[in-house]
């Protein structure tokens, strides 16, 4: 068995370059990059070189720099920056971009990170600081976290003093967060059954109940991939189960901590309750036998205590007598602790069916550690436990600092189930990228308080479409639960629609994910990210890229009674974009209200886009799909499908396949190519049918080869889109040529007009009298409407 520094040893090179490093007196600089400058400060001159909390790799190329020594100064000049620097004062005097700006305030114009979590939040909150800034510099303070010691431990630095990461990096956004991923680590590769839907509630369900409701979720073709059990898997009503004794509240620093203390004595348990779960091998062998990925929740403050199954074997393992029955403390900074409590607490679990654990922390940030919150440390060592055997590893648990990308997902805790909430979440995942976090997951639908809202409701799961994780979660008040069916009829169906499109989309979001891991790209980013320089793009904050290929506008405000639509402004930047539910087709540099009826969110496809897509949307087959379904926009564009086995470690030996497809444009000709880019296609089915939707080309000649011979394919108009289907080997290159193509152009003027008028809430007799002039074309639109009426009608006007 591997000792605990094996167990968790961590791979990192913390150690800078030689030839990068400048000392002067008791500070030490460290040129990273041209736009990176490390300060650390040491009254004593022992400069930390180990990997600390956020900052595990300093070991950069060796950018070019100049030092210029002054009076009680040191200026370092890159190819990037100046950065002016005070001996005597310990302060950054001045740093100097090449754009020109001269800056002094590093805090100034942020554009934030993100947050430990949003519990009972409802709107807008403080975020902490990330790395951009519309200022040009940002700062990374490092000074407080500790070091991560070769045995595995956490400790405090030996001399903590002052060690502060400046990033002048002006307007490359994308650049600042890429080297603070390649400074604090690479997010590791999701799974592929993390991608798709969760179900989770916060409710004592018994065994049969739980199953009951999977097979009900199968029998509604729902796909769901991860079951997840709230805290009521295990002994929760401590006192009345096993008596007063069960619970000795430990020393307390004020009393709401004992409160807290008391009222939660159920919360840490790690023994089944026998009462709601008869049979819990049969319960994990059910889930497992249809498909499920399964997470448990924990909160392992209180320790084991004498009723738990498990309470002699920790009482063995840690020397204690068991029979005094007191508790085996939860202590995550004693080696010996630590080991027993994955060893003998979680690992039968994980050989049972439980694939990964929610680390549900919310006791505090103390340890025996001075400055080591358990947080920090759960996270850790969870995370690196679970990748063992080949397991790809996967944590769910609160965001904690800098370098937290390192150990997704990322749980956002118990938001309230408000409006306010709803319309805070887009802007709060995608700015989560400025610190390099890209993965939360957010209790869809809203967790308690509020109220019963269908429209909130579904509104809340088309944005769960388009954000990182889609996991629907509710407390446990009896009628507060987020199953589609528990809505009225037309919102079921909308919802179930969502959540088979959520699934259907794997093979785009799976090729997302490895981005992510690869190339350190979140995928919700700010509209900043790819136009630093244009003002537009720094006020359309719930707007954000959903990957390469989309722009997603969620909806968050009720739907008008005077029109039965809804509104979101977007801001198109420069090209052409199409709506893929809509078909709607705008011009980009400039803002437009788009409106939508309760079914649809406006999802933009840009010029050349390519979306894979699954055939399969009905079950919970997470594997890569014999029947690949993509989507394609006319333009220039290749995009690269990524997928290995979705599960285990194996692609880092080769066992992966990039798939190459490719649109070009050229007048009314398109040509689309797939091609083999590397790996091996036995990861894969050994043949594929490709069903290519041209989603803005109504019509056109089509031939087809495979390896260069001509080949059989159908080809069908549906709707606005032209289908072309053909099957080929996954290693074979299929080129497909469209000419004479008839482009998909958007609804006449008059006829879209109408259709919305139509939808308007007034007298049919008044609606000819104020706006029969109008669409004949003979009239500006009338002013005496309220907005409601004309945002509508502007957007039919806004397009080409």
């Amino acid at each position: 068995m591997k000792n605990f520094s094996q167990r968790f040893k961590i791979d990192c090179s913390p150690v800078a370059h030689e030839s990068s490093v400048i000392v002067r007196k008791n500070v030490r600089f460290t040129v990273l990059t041209p736009c990176l400058l490390r300060v650390e400060v040491q009254s004593k001159g022992k400069f930390c070189d180990e990997p600390t909390q956020s900052v595990w790799f300093r070991d950069f190329d060796k950018p070019a720099f100049e030092v210029k020594d002054g009076k009680g100064t040191v200026e370092i000049k890159t190819t990037k920056a100046n950065f002016l620097y005070s001996l005597t004062s310990k302060k950054m005097l001045r740093i100097t971009l090449r754009d020109g700006r001269e800056v002094t305030d590093y805090k100034s114009g942020n554009l934030k990170g993100t947050c430990r979590t949003l519990d009972i939040t409802a709107g807008i909150i403080t975020l902490g600081d990330g790395v951009c800034s519309r200022g040009g510099v940002a700062l990374l303070d490092d000074s407080d976290t500790l070091v991560l010691k070769a045995d595995g431990t956490i400790l405090p630095r030996e001399n903590k003093e002052s060690d502060i990461y400046y990033f002048a990096y002006g307007n490359n956004y994308i650049g600042a967060t890429t080297d603070l991923y390649k400074l604090t680590g690479k997010v590791p590769l999701i799974p592929r059954y993390a991608l798709s839907n969760w179900w989770s509630r916060y409710k004592a369900y018994t065994q049969e109940e739980y199953l009951t409701l999977m097979d009900k979720f199968k029998d509604a073709e729902i796909p769901i991939t991860v079951a997840t059990v709230d805290m009521d898997w295990h002994w929760v009503d401590i006192k009345s189960k096993f008596g007063k004794d069960s619970h000795k509240p430990s020393i307390h620093k004020n009393f709401m901590e004992y409160v807290y203390d008391v009222w939660s004595t159920g919360w840490t348990g790690y023994s089944f309750n026998t009462d709601l779960f008869p049979d819990p091998d049969a319960f994990l062998k059910k889930l497992k036998e249809d498909n499920y990925h399964v997470t448990f929740n924990i909160h392992p403050s209180m320790g084991v205590r004498w009723f738990e199954d498990q309470y002699e074997d920790m009482c063995k393992a840690m020397g204690m007598d068991p029979k005094k029955k007191e508790a085996v403390k939860f202590d995550i900074t004693d080696k010996k602790f630590t080991e027993n409590y994955f060893d003998i607490l979680h690992h039968p679990f994980e050989k049972k069916g439980v694939d990964f654990w929610w680390i549900d922390w919310q006791q505090g940030t103390h340890t025996n550690v001075p400055g080591l919150d358990p947080l920090w440390a759960l996270n850790h060592y969870h995370f690196l436990d679970n990748a063992k055997d080949n397991h790809r590893p996967l944590i769910l648990s609160r965001f904690c600092g800098a370098g937290s990308q390192r150990y997704p997902l990322g749980f956002s805790g118990d938001t309230t189930q408000t409006w306010k909430s709803l319309d805070f979440q887009p802007a709060f995942t995608a700015t989560a990228s400025n610190v390099a976090y890209p993965w939360w997951s957010h209790d869809i639908g809203g967790h308690c308080m509020g109220k019963k809202d269908d429209e909130l409701y579904v509104r809340w799961v088309q944005l769960g479409v388009y954000s990182p994780v889609m996991r629907l979660h509710s407390t446990n008040n009896e009628f507060a639960g987020k199953e589609p069916w528990n809505y009225s009829s037309p919102i079921e169906k909308i919802a179930t629609d969502a959540l088979r499109l959520r699934h259907k989309l794997l093979p785009y979001i799976y090729t997302m994910n490895y981005r992510t891991h690869m190339d350190c790209r979140a995928i919700c980013e700010p509209m900043y990210y790819a136009y630093p320089e244009d003002e537009n793009a720094y006020n359309c904050k719930n707007e954000f890229f959903f990957g390469t290929e989309l722009i997603v506008a969620p909806i968050t405000e009720h739907t008008s009674l005077d029109t039965n639509l809804a509104g979101v402004n977007v801001w198109l930047p420069k090209g052409r974009y199409t709506d893929i539910f809509t078909g709607r087709i705008y011009s980009g540099n400039k803002f437009v209200k788009m409106y939508r009826d309760v079914d649809k969110i406006p999802v933009l496809a840009k010029e050349g886009a390519i979306i894979p897509m699954s055939e399969n949307d009905r079950t919970n087959d997470c594997s890569n799909p014999v029947t690949l379904e993509v989507l394609v926009y006319r333009g220039n564009n290749t995009f690269t499908l990524y997928e290995d086995d979705g599960e285990t470690l194996s692609y880092q030996q080769g066992e992966y396949l990039k798939t190459d497809f490719t649109v070009k444009q050229y007048g009314d000709k398109v040509l689309f190519d797939i091609s083999k880019k590397e790996g091996t296609a036995d990861v894969v089915p050994s043949k594929r049918n490709y069903v290519l939707k041209f989603g803005d080309i109504v019509s056109a000649d089509v031939a087809v080869t495979v390896d260069g011979k001509k080949a059989a394919a159908a080809v069908k108009k549906c709707g606005k889109t032209l289908e072309v289907t053909v099957t080929a080997k996954p290693d074979s290159t299929v080129e497909i040529t469209l000419e004479n193509c008839t482009y998909l152009q958007n609804e006449n003027r008059k006829v879209a007009l109408t259709n919305v008028i139509s939808k308007f809430q007034m007298s049919t007799d008044y609606k000819g009298m104020v706006f029969g002039s109008f669409i004949k074309g003979e009239k500006d639109i009338p002013s005496n409407i309220s907005d409601n009426f004309s945002g509508p009608i502007k957007e039919i006007l806004a397009l080409d």
